[in-house]
């Protein structure tokens, strides 16, 4: 009941109740969060100064690149936004207490600045961190909130990125509730980018505080590990991501030069599925044909930019390949076939297992070659080390006939696929260990079903619905075969959309209910993932699981 287990122990605190309408200790459906102070549509996309230059910053660099975003048409694809990272101030205060240019290095002024990006159709983005100091310990804004977001907004800034060095070891959701309330006061709509690096896990309470975006991890660094690294701490978050309100798993390394243009296009990629913002990190004055091959794909900033009704996430892990996968607002998915590996491996999943399952054919788009074809329902491709094909894949051909009217029992019903996390997933049982049928009666702190579905994170079965079925309604838990470290997170989705999803359960807590409304989808998605702390123990039941058509 234990496999390799990659998140560390620094994650553990990330297994909290999940904000929202909650019934019986469950979200019935995805939360409406609090309005971030910027209504963005879409994944803010631009450039920040940090990766490539740190504290190696003046003005005339900011200026460069906004010349150069226009010269190379970034901005038509979406790049706006010019990030100033740490360091551009001065090391003290004015009379007034305001925060000051650093007087050589910007010495025209930041509201000058703001014009010159503002002339060229793009934004201007600024940092500062909810500390004492910046992290490089210069001024900074804690308990300065209402005066600096005023200096702000007279410079026409746009976006904000605040930071978490020098905290005082005060709580970060009031820290960053001071300085949003003191944005929206202001009046100008600046985007508030919210960088506490994941601690307190700010996908809690980001945008209660008007955040559009939060950082999710630490800083990543230009090398193969720290993709990989900050990739795996994303699994397990999808639920709490929406529309305006985004994961943030930091900026892009492409085009730095410490990783391999296979690399640099795995890492384009996935965050791109993830709908991660897309914050370019290297210098753009000089960038090469073969960056600009890989940040100026149009079909690949397509997914990032597109809400399908829940930000990418991985569907499938063998260990050195995983898949991940993303909705598309048209139907179609995008999928992401990863190989972490060192040498090529093949990986293979399944339109079924994208939430697509139920139609005799679909077509296929390779994202990165502009390939087209066709396939019964099998996605394949050989894929090179530190590598990644990415499909979009859409349905086509005729569809399976809906289920009888009436109400049926989720174990009973003809599943298109099914994964799981140890052993197959089971019907009418619990997990048990690993054949098939060696479960026991579904029993969760003492509540015994008779039908349902026993399952292990990750697992997942997909349910063909023929968009004539109108809820889905299941009592949920730990089954009580494991009675220690068991955690798991209950999610159903609709046509690969977040529906709804629980709070984690652990082996300890009663069955709750989970009910969601499927009315228009076509296929049904239950997918229990583990509670960010590994899968060991995590025997997962979907007691009294039923359809209703």
């Amino acid at each position: 009941m234990r496999r390799r287990v990659r998140l560390t122990a620094s994650l553990l605190a990330a297994v909290v109740a999940v904000p929202g309408v909650v019934v019986a200790g469950f979200v019935t459906a995805a939360p409406a969060a609090a309005a971030p102070i910027v209504q963005l549509t879409a994944p803010p996309m631009g450039w920040n100064s940090w990766n490539r230059f740190g504290c190696d910053i003046n003005e005339s660099l900011i200026r460069g690149v906004a010349d150069a975003i226009v010269a190379n048409n970034l901005d038509d694809l979406g790049y706006r936004y010019v990030n100033i990272d740490d360091c551009w101030m001065a090391s003290t205060r004015d009379g007034q207490g305001r925060l000051q240019p650093h007087p050589t290095r910007f010495a025209s002024g930041i509201r000058a600045l703001a014009d010159y990006v503002h002339a060229r159709g793009l934004k201007l983005g600024i940092y500062s961190s909810a500390g004492t100091a910046t992290c490089q310990g210069l001024p900074a804004s804690l308990d300065h909130e209402t005066i600096d977001a005023q200096t702000f907004a007279d410079w026409q800034i746009d976006y904000l990125k605040y930071d978490n060095c020098n905290n005082q070891g005060r709580p970060a959701a009031d820290r960053y509730r001071a300085m949003g309330d003191a944005l929206r006061a202001t009046g100008r709509p600046i985007v508030y980018s919210i960088c506490n690096w994941g601690q307190q896990n700010p996908w809690l309470f980001g945008s209660d505080v008007g955040g559009s975006l939060w950082r999710t991890t630490g800083d990543i660094s230009d090398n193969w590990n720290s993709v990989l690294s900050l990739l795996d701490q994303q699994a397990g978050l999808e639920p709490f991501a929406r529309q305006g309100a985004y994961n943030d798993p930091d900026m892009l390394e492409v085009g730095n030069g410490g990783m391999t243009t296979t690399e640099y296009t795995a890492h384009f990629s996935l965050w791109s599925l993830l709908a991660s913002p897309l914050l370019l990190g290297n210098d753009l004055r000089s960038v090469s044909s073969t960056t600009l091959g890989i940040i100026r794909n149009a079909e690949v900033i397509a997914v990032n930019q597109d809400w399908g009704g829940s930000q990418g996430r991985r569907i499938r892990d063998f260990g050195n390949t995983e898949v991940w996968t993303k909705p598309m607002s048209d139907g179609s998915a995008a999928v992401v076939l990863f190989n972490r590996g060192g040498s090529a491996a093949t990986v293979t999943t399944s339109a079924a297992e994208l939430g697509l399952g139920g139609s005799s054919s679909y077509t296929l788009r390779n994202l990165w070659t502009g390939a087209t074809s066709s396939t019964s329902g099998t996605i394949s491709a050989s894929v090179a080390a530190h590598g990644a094909v990415m499909f979009r894949v859409g349905r086509a051909g005729t569809a399976l006939p809906p289920p009888a009217a009436g109400t049926h029992q989720a174990g009973a019903m003809t599943w298109l696929a099914s994964s799981n996390g140890w052993g197959p997933v089971e019907r009418n049982v619990s997990n048990g260990e690993q054949a098939a049928g060696d479960g026991r009666p579904l029993t969760v702190n003492g509540t015994v079903y008779a039908s349902g579905i026993g399952g292990h994170a990750d697992s997942a079965v997909h349910i063909w619905l023929g968009r004539a079925c109108s809820r889905f309604t299941a009592q949920v838990g730990v089954d009580d075969e494991v009675t220690t470290t068991g955690s798991v997170r209950f999610q159903v989705y609709g046509d690969g959309r977040l529906l709804g999803y629980s709070d984690v359960k652990t082996s300890s807590a009663g069955p709750s209910t989970l009910s969601v409304t499927t009315t228009g989808y076509a296929t049904l998605e239950l997918r229990v993932t583990d509670g960010r702390n590994g899968i060991s123990y995590d025997h997962a039941d979907w007691g009294d699981a039923v359809v209703t058509c």
